[in-house]
């Protein structure tokens, strides 16, 4: 998200996403290159080197990223690319949690696709305190 936060074309060092985010430098090295290699992100070397977003925040979407950050995001085994049932591996075509895994990845899916970047930035936390009701986060 800090990426994100930049004016276009603006690079930026690990070091100071790390400690804006607080995130591990080792940590968010490992993602960059993998979002490197996807085309989300440039990375520039020498002087003044860093990473800057390759394409803006709004053509970017959280489907995108997790797919290239974990190579098939899924919520479990029965809903990956070679699907195996979490109950019983003979049983996935008549299993019925498997059946409730695969609405719900759909529904993930939808959603993290139409959420950009962009739309991140543009979205409160719904944790933040102006965003409670007696004291249980409440998602707007």
């Amino acid at each position: 998200m800090h990426l994100a936060r930049q004016p276009a074309g603006r690079t930026v060092m690990i070091d100071e996403i790390s400690e804006a985010e607080g995130i591990p430098k080792s940590f968010l090295a490992k993602i960059f290159q993998s979002l490197a290699r996807g085309g989300f992100l440039k990375s520039h070397r020498g002087v003044g080197g860093g990473f800057s977003l390759a394409k803006g925040p709004n053509e970017i979407n959280l489907l995108q990223v997790l797919n290239c950050v974990e190579k098939a995001f899924a919520l479990q085994r029965c809903v990956t690319n070679v699907p195996r049932c979490v109950v019983a591996h003979r049983r996935r075509e008549s299993c019925a949690l498997c059946a409730i895994f695969g609405e719900a990845q759909s529904r993930v899916n939808e959603v993290f696709a139409r959420t950009t970047l962009q739309n991140l930035l543009q979205t409160r936390s719904p944790f933040t305190k102006t965003n409670t009701t007696a004291g249980v986060p409440r998602i707007s």
